[in-house]
């Protein structure tokens, strides 16, 4: 599916959608934006944080770095700044075999009531 954040074929869920699948734990939460965004703001509750740069080496199921936060087996949703960098790591996420869904940015989380953490 093409969408507006760089024509990533990532399914688009809500930011809504993602609060609620969150609160079920039916979802992983990946904040893709550099430190100096995620400490001025806060990141999503209980959201992992690893920035778009790294998602190659810490999301690969393969690779002797990878974070096991992040689980093929479970969706994930993606969200930056804005969209743009969350809709690359979707991409690369696909790639490596899971569902990644990009949800835009951090203020739609927020907007759509989602929980943040400092």
């Amino acid at each position: 599916m093409f969408n507006i954040f760089g024509g990533s074929t990532a399914q688009r869920l809500t930011a809504a959608d993602a609060v609620s699948l969150a609160a079920k734990g039916e979802i992983t939460l990946l904040d893709v934006r550099e430190a100096g965004e995620v400490t001025a703001s806060g990141t999503a509750k209980f959201g992992v944080h690893i920035p778009l740069a790294m998602v190659p080496v810490k999301a690969n199921p393969q690779g002797p770095d990878h974070d096991k936060r992040l689980d093929p087996a479970k969706p994930v949703a993606v969200f930056c700044a804005v969209g743009g960098r969350a809709g690359q790591a979707a991409e690369a996420l696909e790639r490596m075999g899971y569902t990644a869904h990009n949800i835009g940015g951090f203020g739609d989380w927020v907007s759509a009531g989602g929980a943040v953490q400092r």
